[in-house]
């Protein structure tokens, strides 16, 4: 069937393969069977001492640990996104373990959808890190626990935005868009720094804090918009895929820092000042009753 080499023989120095060929190679299921086959009794055909039949076989069989082996390979397309096809691979195994032979088991999904989980647990871990960054910072400049709190909300309504941004283009939570969640840790947070630390100024300068808030707000509405807006304009190329073959990494960062800059922006013009105000007069109000409350005298006695 497939003719191989029986010897060598050398020639002029040179070494020749010596092939042996008998006639034309059986194409056919009934040629294979008309097979003549010398035995002790004359030539037989190969039907006549086996059983031949076209059947599937693999190519190789391969172990894993003692136990035979198949492993199972998908090349997604170039659009694809790695995140759908691996929850979807996921859904089959599901469907096909219970219809799996007596004593076969499934191993877990590997190859680049592993390093992919592995690298989402890293970007994660990154993101709490940034976040605890931030915060020891903001406690270092405003000298107080709370204050960093406060303009930390400003994350989770990026996160919000992000995750509607993402929703709306029908765009896949891959690694670039958690690498553009890492992003917004410091962009976003910068916005709410301005606006608080302008209110601390008002604030230290004997303004109350109704009017610190207002004039505050009021004076750091134009340059956050204006910065949040220039943001948005330079990543809008991203977004619209004009960095060409590269799109599918840099248009999931651009959909979810634009979708993140837009709602932080515009809730923490509003919230961030709100929670300040219920913040900082409950203490105000604190110490305006703590000051007001009669002190006892001790009487000494000689």
């Amino acid at each position: 069937m497939t003719p191989q080499s029986v010897g060598t023989i050398n020639i002029d120095n040179k070494v020749t393969s010596i092939y042996i060929k008998s006639g034309a190679v059986p194409t056919t299921v009934n040629e294979v069977k008309a097979i003549q086959i010398p035995t002790a009794m004359g030539p037989v055909r190969l039907e006549r001492l086996a059983n031949v039949a076209l059947v599937s076989v693999p190519t190789k069989i391969t172990t894993k640990d003692g136990d035979r082996a198949a492993t199972v390979s998908l090349t997604p397309n170039k659009d694809a996104s790695l995140t759908s096809i691996t929850m979807q691979v996921a859904k089959q195994v599901d469907l096909i373990k219970n219809e799996m032979p007596a004593g076969s088991t499934l191993l877990p999904i590997g190859g680049v959808s592993a390093d992919q989980a592995d690298s989402f647990n890293q970007l994660f871990l990154a993101l709490l890190a940034a976040i605890a960054i931030v915060y020891l910072i903001m406690v270092a400049t405003f000298r107080s626990l709370i204050q960093p709190l406060v303009l930390l909300v400003s994350i989770p309504f990026a996160a919000t935005g992000a995750f509607v941004a993402l929703l709306v283009t029908n765009t896949a939570l891959g690694l670039p868009a958690l690498i553009g969640m890492l992003l917004l840790v410091g962009i976003v947070v910068t916005n709410a720094i301005v606006l608080i630390d302008l209110i601390n100024q008002y604030r230290a300068q004997g303004m109350p804090l109704e009017d610190s808030i207002m004039n505050g707000a009021r004076q750091r509405l134009r340059p956050i918009l204006m910065t949040a807006l220039a943001t948005i304009g330079a990543l809008s190329p991203l977004v619209l895929g004009i960095t060409g073959s590269g799109g599918f990494i840099s248009q999931p960062l651009g959909v979810v820092v634009i979708g993140g800059l837009f709602s932080s922006t515009i809730l923490t013009l509003v919230i961030v000042p709100v929670l300040y105000r219920l913040i900082e007069g409950r203490k105000e109000r604190k110490a305006a009753k703590k000051a007001t409350k009669p002190k006892k005298l001790k009487a000494k006695t000689a």
